[in-house]
């Protein structure tokens, strides 16, 4: 197969590497260029492609510049103003929850701040109103992108959301009885367990030969075994999704409360919490210079969204969604000189078929944070070659191992690799490489061979 003009203009080792990926030179988008500096090849660079998970750079970074590395999400619960508790520990009027949108906000959390109530004397509560007027509509079908609506990657954003909204199913095994048991963390009454896992003996293989599946009927979640575990691997655990975040939330601040020791009269509403409430307690998520570590280091889709819809809401104000935060992204762009010419952001997570970047723009972007105070924390959120995060099994030789801060993107059809290179000389690179073909899989070693090239530099 020829190269085409444009791929000629790649280095010869670099021209090899893309060869033998036998992908046409059409589904390439490239950009390199020293930091702060020249561009070094460009390649279709003006293209808009899908940039799967690569996206999340787009959402931290302009997240990170807009609202500061230091901004926390604050999750308050209120009373009425002036309401008291009185001798038997019941609280006048209902409770409110007063969601921030936090994208870390755990189960040790929640229970944090029950505990806080609990210790102020509260222990009946009359009801509990969730107030999440901070998003809009944002709640989406995790069925719909690619019909596993039990995997936490699909998860829909919402204001008040617990660990992801997600439900551990761990697995304990009993090598007296030859049997695994399952156990439900949170055990709540609306899930239940059909099936089981066989015991298999033998050597240990990662390799999972058995189904763990959870449906939602009405306000009952099933999570069905079935197949076989060896049982030398010992105790592991997986997440599925278990209803809605609405009904994991209320499931799991029930059965928390009930542990302390609290009791619930009429149950949760949604509502607006009074603007001049009581705070009773409250809990301040990590920093976001920390929230974005964990987006890109491990490609973290409900963070991504939940953060993308605070960038709306802090610079368009409450009710936030994908649309309000696309704009705040924009004009953050457009006050760095970014061209966002074609680009769809669409929900900021990358887990999309209609979101599209320029490799140009994002590369703009990449040198525009480079040259930025806040550049340390954001580079930082990227995955280390060979070293952590989605790379940490990949540029594992000497050359490139730890030499590169790096975004993966992976979808049907779509392969992307962007971040920042150190080379040999000292200098950095600024590598964006997007790939959009049913054959996009092919484009990896050409992928690493950028690497090791601009490492070589």
């Amino acid at each position: 197969m020829a190269l085409g003009a444009a791929a000629q203009g790649l280095p010869p080792e670099l021209q090899k590497a893309w060869k033998a990926t036998k992908l046409p030179e059409s589904a390439l988008s490239l950009e390199i260029r020293e930091a702060g500096g020249p561009i070094i090849s460009s390649i279709q660079a003006d293209v808009p492609r899908n940039p799967a998970s690569v996206m999340k750079t787009v959402t931290t970074w302009t997240a990170l510049s807009a609202l500061g590395p230091d901004y926390v999400w604050r999750t308050q619960f209120l009373s009425d103003p002036g309401a008291r508790v009185d001798a038997q520990g019941t609280l006048q009027g209902p409770l409110y929850v007063k969601a921030a949108g936090d994208p870390w906000f755990t189960t040790e959390d929640l229970w944090n701040v029950l505990r806080e109530l609990r210790l102020r004397g509260i222990k009946n509560l009359t009801s509990v109103v969730v107030d999440r007027s901070l998003f809009g509509q944002v709640a989406i079908d995790p069925g719909e992108f690619d019909d596993s609506p039990d995997r936490p990657y699909n998860a829909s954003p919402d204001a008040m959301m617990v660990g992801f909204g997600a439900t551990r199913i761990l697995f304990q095994p009993d090598e007296a009885h030859r049997q695994w048991i399952p156990i439900i963390d949170p055990p709540t009454p609306t899930v239940r367990v059909e099936g089981s896992l066989a015991w298999q003996d033998g050597r240990c293989r990662p390799a999972s030969d058995f189904v763990v599946d959870a449906r939602t009927q009405g306000p009952v979640t099933t999570i069905r075994l079935a197949g076989k575990a060896w049982g030398s691997c010992g105790e592991f655990s997986l997440y599925r999704l278990a209803g809605s975040q609405a009904d994991h939330f209320e499931a799991l601040f029930g059965l928390l409360w009930r542990e302390l020791g609290g009791t619930l009269g009429r149950g949760f509403t949604q509502g607006q919490a009074p603007a001049k409430g009581q705070v009773l307690a409250w809990h301040d998520s990590p920093v976001l210079a920390d929230v974005i570590r964990q987006i890109n280091k491990h490609s973290n889709n409900v963070m991504a969204r939940m953060t993308l819809l605070t960038l709306g809401a802090d610079m368009n104000g409450p009710g936030a969604t994908p649309e309000s935060a696309g704009r705040a992204v924009q004009q953050v762009l457009k006050n760095q000189n970014v061209d966002t010419t074609g680009w769809v952001l669409d929900n900021g997570s990358g887990l999309s078929r209609q979101g599209r970047i320029t490799a140009r723009g994002l590369a703009q972007m990449l040198d525009a944070a480079w040259r930025s105070p806040m550049m340390p924390e954001f580079v930082s959120s990227l995955a280390i070659s060979g070293m952590d995060g989605t790379v940490r099994r990949r540029l594992r030789s000497d050359d490139t191992r730890g030499q590169a801060h790096l975004k993966t993107g992976t979808l049907k059809n779509s392969r992307a690799l962007a971040g920042y290179v150190r080379g040999a000389s000292g200098k950095r690179y600024i590598l964006v490489s997007l790939v959009n073909h049913p054959g996009a899989a092919a484009v990896r070693p050409f992928d690493d061979e950028l690497v090791r090239w601009l490492a070589s530099r």
